[in-house]
């Protein structure tokens, strides 16, 4: 089934090499504060470790701070580069260039409609989009690198994107890994929203069939879709997609689901639930039960070390039981 046919998107991902060619990205973009976000660094939980169960946390949602610039892509204006065209052309297709019809994604591969025909995968190379940015303007966006999935994980294709500055017409990464170079990105159906403070709209997934996330690797999105929760997959007939965004505020501590982070990046963190995506491997004391809106409930043994207070917070005699999961808890968190 289509997951997605148009879309916008949020934050993204890089450019490089791309079959028997340079996709010339420059390293470095001397730009105003509004493009700087778009290139934001992940942080230093981008590389962390996942040790059996017990993963480092941190406090990115998507490669950049919630307060960044929400960046979505119109598919409406999806097209192929020129250069892709050309090299088709010289093999004898009767391909021209031209908008896609649609473009929808299967758990995170992209497939479309181009001139009549059916196209998907590596075909997305070059793909170019216009991206639109939260003060209303536009940046031109192209995939410079596909790479697809392999054995368990052949539904999580990644790609590298780049955005074209309007100051240089230079092409610079979106993402990058924590020493500063360019990183992949993960794309998944919906978007989220990146603010701060805003009780059950902070940190909130939207479900929106128009739009896409190009998730940096590394960062809560795409992080939780590593550790098995993948929102386009079930397991058991249990749909992933409420577990993953458990998942997302958990691994930035966001206990009162307000899209605010309690943690800082690189501490460790266990988390486990009832479906059998990932096991509780340690005998740490119990942090927290997650829900998509944030926690259910909370310890004083958290990544906060102090005191957490969220508005209407519920009351629950015991935090972290097995008893919890059945009762609505879809993750538990614990921590050394």
């Amino acid at each position: 089934m289509r997951a997605s046919r148009w879309c916008r998107v949020v934050v993204a991902a890089v450019g490089v090499v791309a079959c028997g060619g340079e996709v010339p990205v420059q390293s470095q973009a001397h730009l105003g504060e509004r493009e700087s976000s778009l290139s934001a660094r992940n942080g230093a939980n981008l590389n962390g470790a996942n040790l059996n169960g017990s993963d480092l946390n941190g406090s990115d949602l998507n490669g950049q701070a919630l307060s960044g610039v929400l960046v979505s892509v119109d598919f409406a204006g999806a097209s192929l580069d020129g250069q892709m065209q050309s090299a088709r052309l010289s093999q004898g297709s009767s391909w021209h260039e031209s908008s896609f019809d649609e473009v929808w994604l299967e758990g995170s591969t992209f497939h479309g409609m181009y001139d009549g025909r059916h196209i998907s995968g590596r075909e997305f190379l070059l793909a170019r989009f216009l991206g639109n940015l939260g003060d209303g303007s536009q940046v031109a966006l192209r995939v410079d690198a596909v790479t697809p999935g392999q054995d368990e994980n052949a539904d999580v294709w990644t790609y590298r994107v780049s955005y074209q500055s309007p100051a240089d017409g230079n092409w610079y990464p979106i993402c990058r890994d924590a020493s500063g170079q360019p990183a992949n990105a993960i794309a998944v159906a919906g978007y989220w929203d990146y603010r701060q403070g805003l009780p059950g709209v902070g940190g909130r997934k939207y479900e929106d069939p128009r739009a896409f996330t190009f998730a940096c690797e590394g960062a809560a999105i795409a992080k939780c879709i590593r550790f098995g929760y993948k929102p386009w997959a079930s397991v058991g007939g249990v749909s992933l997609s409420a577990h993953h965004q458990a998942c997302t505020r958990l691994i930035r501590a966001d206990y009162c689901g307000d899209g605010t982070s309690h943690t800082v990046n690189g501490q460790w963190v266990n988390l486990y639930d009832a479906v059998g995506v990932q096991q509780d491997t340690e005998t740490w004391g119990s942090e927290a039960e997650w829900g998509t809106e944030g926690a259910l409930c909370y310890t004083d043994h958290n990544r906060a070390h102090e005191t957490v207070s969220c508005p209407n917070a519920p009351a629950k005699v015991q935090c972290g039981t097995p008893e919890a999961f059945s009762t609505g808890t879809l993750l538990q968190s614990e921590t050394p």
